[in-house]
């Protein structure tokens, strides 16, 4: 049981994302603006495979080697025509691969890279079977000696030094005379090359720190990033207006020296971009799967506006400062202004990076959310996908549920994603204590609520939320904002909003509720009972917010195992609709102030006893959730794939490339995504993962993962 969940079935779902519509209402110059955006993100986003595992750069180099040569029907053909079965070709990988054209063309460049990583493709040997530091996992964010003291030592460093570690990654060695040595590496596309004068110049050097020895340097995945800075460069021409003009030039900027402070800059020209037709962002972005949680994953994703959507979230936003009254916090805990911000729905056109939201509240920088506001955006045509339930899949419901929970988890989650997004991540305010000494707060009136006293705790200058509460700070803020979509959706006011009204806004409020609590037990799919750790951060949150609501009694919810008509172990997960009100939202209600309380005063150690806590996961009755653990691997259904299309410049016009919702779909989606420098690619990526093989355990190579 204990490797099924790495285990993926042959008839995986694949869905294909629809943005036909929307493209076909842009204009020429949106098509080349958009166009030369997603060129500039899908290029970035193969830093993520750098940023991922050892292997992970050579895997890709070989899919796409075998499938520039053979598209999947052909490989199909001669597989079978070699006397493998059906079932043979779907298993058989390395048949497969030393049978292809490809391997004729080329053999030993092709056997070469099997060798290389098709052991660690398969393995299940426990540290390589998921995200970690040291030993409790794999990661590509750090060198495989790294702990998470090193982690921590670094980002006190990186503190000290007011660097931002988003674009960075952490390489570990041992001088001569045993101090530790650490190489701090931005991306970039220039290195060390001399270099007019930037605000980077002068921190591209030697430090002595704690007794270690810390050397920053610059130009990690530069090759890449020159091909993102190429397109944005061409993206200028087709700008709409002098904001994102601006806005494209700063990410050139950052992009180019390594500047996180010039992405802040042009993340302001973003903000300030109220309402563009094509809307993008790009970068170092989303923390979630650093194992210290500091580091910024790439991602891009350029998208469409969805006006019929878009015009329910206006009304939301017009509602927003009304209903921040209502979260369960006092006013001191909230920002002092409300910046109004941009909430639109948009169809996606290209997200690259390890997986695509549903929605998203960006940027992620502190200072800028506090002084200068956020975006938010529903994914709508992401939405639509995770809409697609089918009734004979659902599990853990009971059978009088199924239906109503088809009928309203599209509308339900359309509630839960705005909410979540404007006034979960959007609210709350961080006590800081700036440079000059100054706070944000005033330290003689405001009261913790929690405990009646003056505030005791607060950021310093250059301490931030993520670089703070670290390996929690993620999932936390989650479960915040799932916390207060849950909370708010109790409104009548936010339910007239999207339409809703009488017995169907109630069972808007039952099946949001009832997803929430469900999502909680299939959570527990992605806990690792080796580590005691967590592996996806909106899973832990919203375990943490099944056990709240667990713990606030009165049968409210039931989690109870059972036996399923197949004989096998399975659940029940049930929610009294009458106690949601009476018992539910005081619950979640003293939830909130704590996680907000914390959240504000920066208080860790606090903040650490709380959400930890209720994110243990013991056999402990009534639930036993080790023992429920089993009977979710046992039933999970695998998530889905998501095809997406391409944009092809044919002349001055853009193409819309669009492909079927299958595997084969999906692979030439990738084939076609890179048609003329599919080779140049395969070796920049490879040449970049041996450069810093040294750092990782790979058969064959350095078996110290020393420098």
């Amino acid at each position: 049981m204990a490797d099924a969940q790495y285990i993926l079935p042959n008839d995986i779902g694949v869905f294909s994302l629809d943005c036909r519509e929307a493209f076909r209402l842009l204009s020429p110059t949106e098509r080349l603006y958009a166009h030369h955006l997603s060129r500039a993100a899908w290029y970035g986003g193969l830093a993520v495979l750098l940023q991922t595992s050892p292997e992970a750069p050579y895997i890709y180099a070989l899919l796409s080697r075998l499938f520039r040569a053979q598209d999947p029907d052909q490989l199909r053909q001669l597989a079978l025509a070699e006397g493998l079965t059906e079932e043979e070709y779907q298993e058989k990988l390395e048949r497969v691969i030393l049978g292809s054209k490809a391997a004729r063309q080329h053999p030993e460049e092709v056997r070469s890279l099997w060798q290389t990583c098709g052991e660690l493709m398969f393995s299940l040997e426990p540290r390589l079977r998921h995200l970690g530091l040291g030993k409790e996992g794999i990661t590509t964010y750090f060198s495989g000696d790294c702990t998470m003291e090193d982690a921590k030592l670094a980002q006190d460093f990186l503190d000290s030094q007011n660097l931002s570690a988003y674009n960075t990654r952490l390489f570990k060695g041992v001088l001569e005379d045993g101090k530790p040595r650490y190489e701090v590496r931005l991306a970039s596309v220039l290195g060390a090359e001399p270099a007019l004068h930037s605000e980077m110049t002068s921190k591209l050097k030697s430090y002595e720190f704690r007794g270690s020895h810390f050397q920053v340097t610059r130009g990690d995945y530069a090759p890449i990033l020159q091909k993102v800075v190429e397109h944005l460069e061409k993206a200028k021409a087709y700008a709409a207006n002098s904001r994102q003009e601006q806005m494209l030039a700063q990410y050139i900027e950052s992009f180019t020296q390594g500047s996180i402070e010039a992405h802040k800059r042009g993340s302001r020209f973003w903000i300030q971009d109220k309402g563009p037709i094509v809307e993008s962002y790009i970068g170092f972005i989303e923390s979630y799967r650093d194992p210290f949680g500091s580091r910024g994953e790439f991602e891009g994703f350029v998208a469409m506006v969805n006006k019929a959507m878009s015009a329910k979230f206006e009304c939301l936003v017009a509602s927003a400062e009304q209903l921040l009254k209502e979260l369960p916090w006092p006013p001191a805990f909230e920002k002092d202004k409300f910046l109004t911000p941009d909430f639109t729905s948009l169809d996606v056109l290209t997200f690259s990076g390890s997986g695509i939201p549903a929605g998203i509240n960006i940027p992620n920088y502190d200072d800028l959310r506090q002084t200068d506001g956020f975006k938010n955006v529903s994914l709508g045509n992401v939405l639509a996908v995770a809409y697609a339930t089918q009734r004979e899949k659902l599990t853990f419901l009971e059978e009088e549920d199924k239906d109503l929970y088809i009928r309203w988890k599209g509308p339900s989650f359309d509630v839960q994603v705005g909410l979540h997004e404007l006034l979960g991540h959007g609210s709350g305010k961080l006590f800081v204590q700036d440079e000059k000494g100054a706070f944000n707060f005033d330290q003689e009136t405001v009261i913790n609520p929690e405990t009646g006293e003056q505030i005791q705790s607060w950021y310093r200058s250059g301490e931030t939320w993520d670089s703070k509460f670290s390996t929690i700070a993620s999932s936390y803020e989650e479960c915040r904002a799932e916390s207060v979509g849950l909370y708010l959706c109790l409104n009548p006011q936010v339910l007239e909003i999207f339409g809703f009204e009488g017995a169907d806004a109630e069972d808007v409020i039952y099946v949001n509720w009832l997803n929430m609590v469900r999502a909680g037990l299939l959570a527990l799919e992605f806990y690792t009972p080796e580590t005691s750790s967590w592996r996806q951060a909106h899973m832990q949150a919203r375990f943490v917010i099944l056990r709240v609501l667990l713990e606030a009694g009165e049968g409210l919810v039931t989690v109870a195992p059972t036996t399923g008509a197949d004989g096998r172990p399975d659940a029940r997960v049930r929610l009294d609709r009458d106690k949601i009100r009476p018992v539910g939202k005081p619950a979640l209600e003293r939830f909130l102030r704590k996680l907000q309380v914390l959240k504000s005063t920066g208080d860790v150690a606090g903040g650490r006893a709380l959400y930890e806590g209720y994110a243990a996961v013991t056999d402990a009755p009534p639930e036993c959730f080790l023992t429920l653990r089993d009977t979710v691997l046992l039933r999970k259904e695998s998530r889905k794939l998501i095809v997406q299309p391409n944009t092809r410049l044919e002349g001055s016009e853009v193409q819309l490339l669009e492909y079927e919702a299958s595997a084969a779909g999906l692979i030439r989606s990738f084939s076609e995504r890179f048609p003329e420098d599919g080779p140049e690619l395969e070796e920049v990526l490879t040449q970049l993962a041996t450069a810093d093989a040294r750092f990782w355990r790979f058969p064959s190579e350095n078996p110290s993962g020393q420098a």
